[in-house]
């Protein structure tokens, strides 16, 4: 696309159709902050041309906007069968970046002020995430009391880095975010810094296009207490865990605590040894699910928190029968405080509560009988293909969708480790997490795809909020 007016407006219209694709605030907020970050577009053959100044750039952008972009192309009048390919050119400084105007964002923005002194962190802190509300158990003691020791010892003891990893829904959060919690309310001085590893390659990213890289660095490598969740979205970015990398060695350097969590260990992750290597010199601990005395407690500390008496008999059947992760304990708790609001009349027993979390209960006996083998098979079907074609060395292209796609399902509704999956389709751990984090990138973007894995949820007896959880 040439700069005359007329070219400038079918890209300012293939910018307002990508939008109104968009149904979040938060794909919306996304789009206005990387958008900006195009330098310039031009149409050169069936190739839309956009320029970004970094190779980080073009591999994240391209798989968040070549597709949708290009749907939107013809409908935007730039032409039919048009690729759109991200490209990195060097800046020219005499030349000033061309911006994409972006209409005013129709969301608000929540400050992360949640404390009475300040918060300095890129996320709030959870205000009920302390550890006098987090429940201990087997599962989970190892966990609580290291959190507690780097909490009393921040920077100065034999657990930095604390590294926490386990299954969605165990307390890996709300432990990190305790740890924050007691820093600022016991040493108002210090510098606590919350925030996910998705927001931070989003943050490297917008410094890096508006060239303010030695302030984003000055600013991360001061903080007292560094708070990283989901350590998992560092897998395949490589120039992204160099910076990572820098900035850990840095605030290791100078007795900086960092807490990390992640959905698996240090060893499955499948990053750079030495950022391997690094994590595990501090405490690697691991939340397992809880045991029946676990999700007993954990219940009668629901239930105190909401001020309200349920018997012990519903309280051990819903423990009992409820034990997938705390989430589904706190969903099938809130079930049945609902039922007794608004039937204050009638007794409430066992038979009323096992019909009243029937499909829960259901549920939890489906996950127990999914297995990556059947993932796989049903994957298969979905797509016309063999298990055989899934399971074959090969990278054909139109291969790596359902594989990727069973690998995703399996890592969301089985119990089973990144290892015991990977055998099932004769790949290595990392593979399948690297698999899994592809399609989970997609989703974003690529409805139809979504839309596969309802359906393929749907033939395992799962709904599709379990899988996209």
């Amino acid at each position: 696309m040439s700069e005359s007016n007329n070219e400038n407006t079918a890209w300012e219209r293939v910018v307002a159709l990508y939008r109104a694709s968009l149904s979040s605030p938060e794909e919306i907020k996304r789009m206005e902050l990387h958008f900006p970050q195009f330098r310039s577009h031009s149409l050169v053959g069936t190739e839309f041309r956009i320029g970004v100044m970094e190779d980080l750039q073009k591999e994240w952008f391209t798989k968040l906007y070549a597709k949708p972009l290009e749907s939107v192309m013809a409908k935007a009048g730039v032409g039919d069968g048009i690729s759109v390919v991200f490209t990195v050119e060097k800046p020219d400084v005499t030349a000033k970046p061309r911006h994409v105007d972006l209409p005013e964002p129709e969301h608000k923005t929540v400050s992360a002020e949640t404390r009475p002194h300040t918060l300095q962190s890129t996320l709030p802190l959870h205000e009920n995430y302390l550890f006098e509300n987090f429940v201990r158990g087997p599962s989970n003691s190892f966990a609580y009391a290291a959190a507690i020791a780097v909490a009393k010892g921040l920077g100065k003891n034999a657990y930095n880095p604390l590294f926490i990893w386990g299954s969605t829904g165990l307390g890996k959060t709300h432990l990190m975010e305790a740890i924050g919690h007691y820093v600022l309310d016991n040493n108002p001085k210090l510098s606590v810094c919350y925030i996910t590893s998705e927001t931070f390659l989003n943050e490297y990213l917008n410094a890096m296009a508006s060239s303010v890289l030695p302030s984003f660095r000055s600013r991360y490598r001061k903080y007292d207490l560094l708070l990283l969740d989901d350590v998992q979205f560092l897998v395949g970015k490589k120039q992204f865990q160099e910076e990572f990398f820098n900035t850990f060695s840095q605030l290791m350097i100078f007795d900086k605590q960092v807490v990390m969590t992640c959905d698996v260990s240090p060893k499955e992750l499948g990053l750079e040894e030495r950022l391997i290597s690094r994590f595990q010199q501090g405490m690697v601990v691991e939340i397992e699910s809880p045991s029946l005395e676990t999700r007993i407690a954990i219940l009668k500390s629901k239930m105190q928190a909401r001020h309200r008496i349920i018997p012990d008999e519903i309280l051990n059947f819903i423990a009992e029968n409820i034990k997938s992760h705390v989430r589904a304990i706190e969903g099938a708790l809130s079930r049945v405080v609902t039922f007794m609001d608004v039937n204050p009349d009638m007794p409430l027993n066992v038979d009323i509560a096992q019909h009243l979390l029937k499909d829960m209960i259901e549920d939890e006996v489906t996950i127990r009988n999914i297995t990556p083998d059947s993932i796989i098979q049903a994957t298969a079907e979905h797509y016309g293909v063999t298990v055989e074609d899934i399971k074959a060395p090969g990278r054909t292209q139109s291969l790596v969708t359902p594989r990727q796609v069973a690998m995703f399902i399996a890592c969301k509704v089985t119990t089973d480790s990144l290892q015991t999956i990977g055998k099932a389709f004769d790949r290595k751990h990392t593979t399948v997490f690297y698999g899994s984090q592809q399609i989970q990138k997609r989703l974003t973007v690529e409805p139809d795809l979504k839309q596969s894995i309802m359906q393929i949820s749907a033939k395992l007896g799962r709904k599709i909020s379990d899988v996209l959880e």
